[in-house]
């Protein structure tokens, strides 16, 4: 499987992958068809056979957080940007791209909210990317899901006069932010907005739950296609793998939602009543993990 061996007749720009992929997982969630995991790197596996397929690419390339995917070898073009991007039909989710290598390549959200819009962790940080945001209307809260992700937090905080967030036990992350969650239980951050306290994956992990639809997971709970299942990153724990069942055990009969939405991992949507029911079966197997050296070559996407 290699980028050199599609044809270029299929598509005049001759797309291509290099060798800087940290197999974050972005690209293949928003090319699938074309771009896959091979050797622990994301590969192209042909050109785009139309607009439809060409326009994921572009997703997927201003996504990346190396810019390792490229349209032959000449630079990527601003004005093909398609950020943000509505998540659904309501338009109520914007994908925001430009994923950051200084979160790992961590996917970051806007929700709206009825006094404007809250932003769950942060893309990379640029003037242009804040004042499109800006634009919108306003950006009244920064939500950090845990210290992996907060490195551009202060920075969008302060520019989109918003509130910056993060838990106490993350607090060595982000110590001047404007809004400290503590302790385990839930706390409604905005009418209709709950933060869950989720401390395994780092102490202060919290998942954000808007209006009983979108579950935004940080690293804690994410969709894996490898199988076709709500999943713990076990493999990457930074705190404790025991206490992320229990913050799960906890969290099952408050937890509702149809779309998990994560910081590293597919998003999925399904019915809440399905959504339950795979967190308690997840809560079952989760019991029988335990902490083991951080191996990121086995996280399965």
């Amino acid at each position: 499987m290699n980028s050199s061996e599609n044809s270029p007749e299929s598509s005049p720009e001759n797309w291509t992958v290099d060798d800087r992929c940290t197999n974050c997982d972005v690209a293949r969630q928003l090319a699938p068809d074309l771009i896959r995991e091979h050797d622990r790197k994301s590969q192209l596996i042909r050109q785009p056979r139309d607009e439809a397929e060409r326009r994921q690419l572009l997703a997927a390339a201003h996504a990346c957080p190396t810019r390792s995917i490229r349209p032959g070898n000449g630079p990527l073009d601003r004005a093909t940007d398609p950020f943000p991007l509505a998540l659904d039909e309501t338009g109520d989710v914007l994908l925001l791209g430009h994923n950051s290598r200084q979160t790992a390549g961590a996917t970051a959200y806007l929700c709206r909210r009825p006094t404007g819009w809250a932003m769950i962790d942060t893309p990379r940080y640029s003037e242009a990317l804040a004042a499109r945001y800006e634009a919108l209307g306003p950006v009244t809260d920064v939500l950090l899901t845990h210290r992996d992700h907060a490195a551009h937090g202060r920075a969008y905080a302060d520019r989109l006069g918003a509130r910056l967030w993060i838990h106490e036990g993350d607090l060595a992350a982000a110590p001047d932010a404007d809004a400290v969650l503590r302790g385990t239980d839930p706390v409604e951050v905005s009418p209709g907005l709950v933060a869950h306290p989720f401390p395994g994956h780092t102490l202060g992990s919290v998942l954000y739950v808007a209006d009983g639809r979108y579950c935004f997971s940080g690293d804690s709970l994410y969709w894996s296609r490898t199988s076709g299942d709500i999943e713990v990153q076990e493999a990457v724990t930074w705190y404790s793998i025991e206490e992320q069942a229990a913050s799960l055990e906890r969290s099952l009969d408050a937890l509702r939602f149809e779309w998990l939405l994560p910081g590293h991992g597919d998003k999925h949507r399904m019915p809440a009543e399905e959504a339950d029911r795979r967190l308690r079966a997840l809560a079952v197997r989760a019991r029988a993990l335990r902490t083991e050296p951080v191996d990121f070559a086995a996280v399965r996407w």
